[in-house]
């Protein structure tokens, strides 16, 4: 009996879905793209890719986290309704169906299209002599003296073996010693060598994996011993971790993320993937070692591949690239598409401009920053940054403002996962310019992402906001979607201002008017909206709610949802990834229907919409609907109220509702199903670049 048969009872009744079952679910939907007709093999291949870096942060992340509970004797109930042990057992049935699910898509839809596109993976063995001759050279140019053999051994002690990195297990024995006394060695292969060697056959590109390569040449590492067998495989550890809470305010917060990092070089294996044929001894001295079970094992077959990342060698290809096709170039701003030469400054004194990346470019914003850098007017910039591009303009701005003398600061968030190292690196370039840099705050994430600049003009200051879903990335904003507004607005000022002032120095916030912020009234203020459109439903007022987000979660969030639900209003939720809330049961959400969208860009972007019997409340910002974004950041939602941006944030809802090639339907169960649909077909990751002012005029959700 499988996991899922015999807890499915206590799942049915729950009221949630849990939160990492339906990010595997998540992650179905970005597989169904390498699935979809149309795509071509470097598309395909990308998705897969996609795919493969999602599972390794699932696994270092929410399964570490899960091992946290176990490790320490905690219980906890899942959203399932499960206990920690069932829920370990039924999150690994699921991971190892879609771990099956991918290479299945490899291998037989993959494949099957190489030869179309003129190339190969092909064996060491498969090439022909000339070209064995250039991999050995290779091999001993390159790849030799690079690896370094580690033995395991009584007087060697266990190695520490890198998370998510490919490694041999070679299994050795002397051939002098009488007795079958076998030796285990480990070979990790560095993650700057390129996963496959390139060779161009006439017309057909060959890309030899680097794997493949040093196995082929396993004997030059053990001279005068006899190689038993060589497995590959790669392991993936905890890299869960929370910042405690400290009551000393001078502690050193760079020091202690630098230490916290180092815990991800040796956390617990929560993920050994394998190669199906494997020394069975080796495997047995790795799970004792490691504490490992059955079913932390993830066997890949023969014709598979472990990590599918290194996929993106194959797809960057310039010979393959132009296989795929290129995005459309950005289109100006509505609000600045009869203003091609006014100067930004003087542009914002008279609207607020609405960027909805990335078919809109990110250049009136950087416009902005570098021209305030340069500006001898511009007395000071603030700014909260979470992850930044590489060679970031942002940054290079913000060094400028500072050397020519300006007040800047900066909050850079440390722990935004997986970019710790480049933020504080990036961090202390700044402070060290002359930036008043402030590291995070304490146990809080700065998420919120804000920008206020001060410049005098004539006998007064003037205040230029930029207030963000999507972080202050260039790369980012030409493949996600996201809402950016800028204004001159006083009162989005005011705001602002205040609560730079709260995570700067030592204020407590008054009361915002256009931003709802957390983790302090957040939750709060949503539900009380939510509260408005139920109370008007019961009084048979107009109602409806509207909202699109990344992320729904918070369980207090999703019972108002709950009860609006069945006081009538009727709620349209477009969720991209996690969704705990179960849409369409009887008696408890009839009127609550979830999609999500993906597809070529990633979608980002949060907007909040609550029709207030008429007069529409619509919000943009950082948040989605999750505790950690109530809770554990700081976050802000600001409320658009300038008639052309509202109307874009209503149009972009709109256009969402009306999608029908990137969308997926969610059923009562969790499941979800692709939205098949005999109308003419709705892609709004190429509408949203044909929109004009005259099309946002009496828009309606309901």
């Amino acid at each position: 009996m499988t996991v899922l048969k015999r807890y499915q009872a206590s799942i049915d009744r729950s009221r949630l879905i849990s939160r990492d079952l339906s990010w595997i679910e998540f992650n179905y939907r970005v597989l169904d793209q390498c699935s979809k007709n149309g795509r071509t093999l470097p598309e395909r291949m990308k998705f897969l890719a996609i795919t493969s870096s999602n599972a390794d942060e699932f696994f270092m992340i929410r399964v570490g986290s899960l091992y946290n509970y176990i490790d320490y004797g905690k219980e906890r109930i899942d959203y399932s309704g499960l206990r920690t042990e069932p829920f370990k057992a039924r999150l690994f049935e699921e991971a190892h169906k879609f771990f099956d699910a991918q290479n299945n898509v490899f291998i037989n839809e993959l494949i099957p299209k190489f030869s179309k596109y003129h190339i190969q993976i092909p064996m060491v063995n498969e090439l022909t002599e000339e070209e064995q001759a250039l991999v050995k050279t290779y091999f001993k140019k390159t790849i030799f003296p690079m690896l370094t053999p580690m033995v395991y051994d009584s007087y060697h002690t266990f190695p520490i073996l890198t998370t998510n990195m490919l490694v041999f297990g070679v299994v050795t024995k002397n051939p002098e010693d009488k007795r079958d006394k076998k030796k285990l060695s480990f070979i990790q292969i560095p993650q700057n060598l390129p996963r496959f060697y390139e060779i161009n056959r006439k017309s057909t590109l060959l890309f030899v994996p680097i794997e493949e390569i040093i196995r082929s040449n396993i004997e030059s590492f053990f001279r005068n011993v006899e190689v038993r067998s060589s497995t590959l495989f790669r392991v993936t550890r905890n890299g869960d971790f929370t910042l405690e809470e400290s009551e000393d305010i001078d502690a050193n917060i760079l020091e202690e993320m630098k230490n916290k990092l180092k815990t991800r070089k040796t956390g617990r294996v929560v993920r050994i993937e394998i190669e199906e044929i494997y020394d069975r001894w080796m495997l047995k001295v790795l799970t004792k070692r490691w504490e490992s079970e059955n079913i932390n094992l993830f066997p890949v077959p023969v014709s598979a591949l472990i990590d599918y990342k290194g996929l993106w060698q194959i797809v960057k290809h310039k010979e393959l690239k132009v296989s795929i096709p290129e995005l459309p170039s950005p289109v100006r701003p509505l609000a600045m598409r009869e203003n091609l030469d006014l100067d930004i400054f003087k542009l914002l004194k008279n609207r607020d401009i609405l960027l909805h990346h990335p078919y809109n470019t990110i250049e009136p914003l950087l416009n902005l920053l570098e021209k305030a850098a340069d500006d001898p007017n511009v007395l000071s910039i603030k700014i909260t940054i979470y992850r930044i591009a590489e060679n970031s303009r942002v940054v290079l701005a913000l060094l400028k403002a500072a050397e020519n003398g300006k007040h800047v600061s900066v909050l850079f968030e440390v722990k935004a996962r997986f970019d710790e190292e480049n933020n504080m690196r990036e961090a202390q370039k700044l402070q060290k310019a002359g930036c008043f840099v402030i590291y995070g705050l304490g146990t809080l994430k700065t998420h919120t992402k804000l920008l206020l600049i001060v410049r005098k003009e004539g006998h007064k200051v003037t205040r230029y906001i930029h207030m963000s879903s999507g972080n202050y990335n260039e790369d980012t904003s030409r493949l996600y979607t996201d809402i950016g507004l800028i204004s001159t607005d006083s009162v989005y000022a005011n705001d602002v201002s205040e609560f730079f002032n709260v995570i700067t120095g030592h204020s407590l916030p008054a009361n915002y008017e256009l931003l709802i912020t957390a983790p302090r009234e957040m939750r709060n203020s949503l539900i009380k909206l939510i509260q408005v459109e139920l109370q008007n439903a019961k009084e048979g007022l107009p109602s409806g709610i509207v909202i699109k987000i990344n992320s729904l979660q918070d369980d207090k969030v999703i019972e108002e949802l709950y009860a609006a639900s069945q006081a009538g209003v009727p709620i349209k939720l477009i969720i991209r990834g996690i969704c705990c809330l179960r849409p369409g049961r009887k008696g408890l959400s009839e009127n609550i229907s979830v999609k999500s969208i993906v597809g070529e860009f990633l979608e980002h972007s949060r907007i909040f919409y609550f029709h207030n019997n008429g007069e529409p409340k619509v919000y943009s910002g950082s948040a989605d609907i999750m505790v950690r974004s109530f809770d554990r950041r700081m976050e802000s939602l600001f409320q658009v109220i300038d008639k052309l941006p509202k109307n874009q944030l209503i149009n972009i809802l709109r256009y969402n509702l009306l999608d029908n090639v990137n969308s997926y339907e969610m059923k009562e169960d969790g499941s979800y199903e692709v939205i098949n649909s005999t109308d003419v077909p709705f892609n709004i990751h190429k509408e949203f670049y044909k929109v004009e002012v005259n099309e946002l005029t009496g828009i309606k959700l309901f």
